[in-house]
């Protein structure tokens, strides 16, 4: 592109590391060097420098990165650790990266105004409550698994001015242990997951959640879960569960919807036989709120459009019964009328949905599922009081 395009039309930025050596008591700045100049034997002269360390880079060691790579003093741009991601755009614009790249560029832009992302950055560092939420998993051992939702929680702290503790549970402990580790938590979070290990123990946090009155959100696989928790211990089914652990099951509460319409139109049929990635309901599906639901209040509109990633529904056939021992299904989805929320109405904050909406949330933005989860936690913990307030 560089090539084919005039010069100002392209802008090369390399992010490169830079190691810190104990023993020596300096960084190096020789990979640097080394990885540039293989850049130039392929043809790509940097623009601009973005140098990780785990420290600010020192001005003398800035010149000799810029002499020895033929960038600009002023285009290598420290970039050292931080205690957040979202502290580093300011780090960045404090250092004209955005005037140097609208530079090379040839572009005319005002000057950005981060003042809303600062904000952002002063809830975070200066909250005005805590919360202790249990994520109920059983991929804890590498909690990088829970990336998306974590950090849709912080979201969520930062427009409630929260700091969110998150005590990651590993649903197989609670098989064995009980749940005890789950006393003193202010909510729970039980994200999603593939496969039938530490099933059971989840289905004990989601029954835990219900009887105690503690806030529970439930995503994707464990809104399935919650669904047979319930049939379970409250609609008479005892040997309820999905067809996709138990086949044999008298109760299959969960099943697998043999025929689907995709979103253009065309009719897949599935069996447990099928491409597991293949026969998904995948990406944005638009959902129908029930009027007067916690749902709809969290949302404040009648439909809403939710990613997924999922095989095996909520089976339609069981509905009556477990609508008649007090489920309620408060958001159905437009096209195949299945069901995507449940609640709980005489429970204080107890809520599934068969979505991921932690795909969906931003610093800046949020989302509505996660803000209403962390003010029930905060009203559980006692914290809530009329000045907390949406950050904007």
């Amino acid at each position: 592109m560089a090539i084919e395009l005039p010069r100002d039309h392209t802008c090369f930025i390399h992010l490169t590391l830079l190691p810190y050596l104990p023993s020596a008591g300096e960084i190096k700045t020789k990979p640097t060097q080394h990885s540039v100049k293989e850049l130039r034997e392929i043809g790509i002269q940097p623009d601009v420098l973005i140098c990780r360390a785990d420290r600010s880079l020192p001005e003398d060691e800035r010149r000799k990165i810029a002499l020895f790579t033929n960038v600009p003093v002023e285009a290598v741009i420290s970039a050292p650790d931080v205690d957040s991601i979202y502290k580093i755009p300011s780090g960045m614009q404090r250092q004209m990266l955005d005037e140097i790249v609208c530079h090379k560029l040839g572009l005319l832009a005002r000057s950005a105004d981060l003042s809303a992302w600062d904000a952002l950055v002063h809830a975070i560092e200066h909250p005005l409550h805590e919360v202790d939420i249990a994520l109920v998993g059983k991929y804890v051992g590498l909690t990088e698994s829970y990336k998306s939702l974590s950090e849709a929680l912080i979201h969520a702290g930062i427009h409630k001015r929260s700091r969110i503790h998150i005590h990651y549970v590993d649903s197989e402990r609670i098989e064995g242990e009980g749940t005890q580790c789950l006393e003193g938590m202010d909510a729970i979070l039980v994200p999603g997951g593939f496969g039938k290990r530490g099933v059971e123990g989840k289905i004990r946090a989601i029954q835990y959640a219900r009887e105690t009155g503690i806030p529970y959100l439930g995503i994707c696989l464990w809104m399935q879960l919650a669904v047979v928790e319930f049939a379970r211990h409250c609609a008479q089914m005892p040997d309820a569960h999905s067809t996709e652990f138990e086949a044999a099951t008298p109760h299959p509460v969960i099943a697998l919807i043999t025929e689907f319409k995709a979103a253009d139109g065309r009719l897949e049929h599935r069996s447990t036989a099928s491409d597991l990635g293949g026969t998904m309901r995948l990406g944005g599906q638009e959902c129908l709120l029930e009027p007067d639901s916690l749902a709809h209040r969290i949302y404040g509109k009648d439909r809403i459009v939710e990613r997924h990633r999922h095989r095996y529904e909520v089976n339609n056939d069981s509905l009556p019964q477990l609508r008649a021992a007090g489920l309620r299904t408060s958001g159905r989805s437009s096209q195949e009328d299945l069901c995507e929320l449940i609640e709980l109405p005489g429970h204080p904050w107890f809520v599934a949905c068969q979505f991921h909406p932690e795909f969906t949330s931003t610093p800046r933005g949020g989302h509505p599922l996660f803000e209403s989860f962390i003010e029930a936690a905060l009203r559980q913990r006692g914290a809530l009081t009329p000045g907390i307030v949406r950050v904007s």
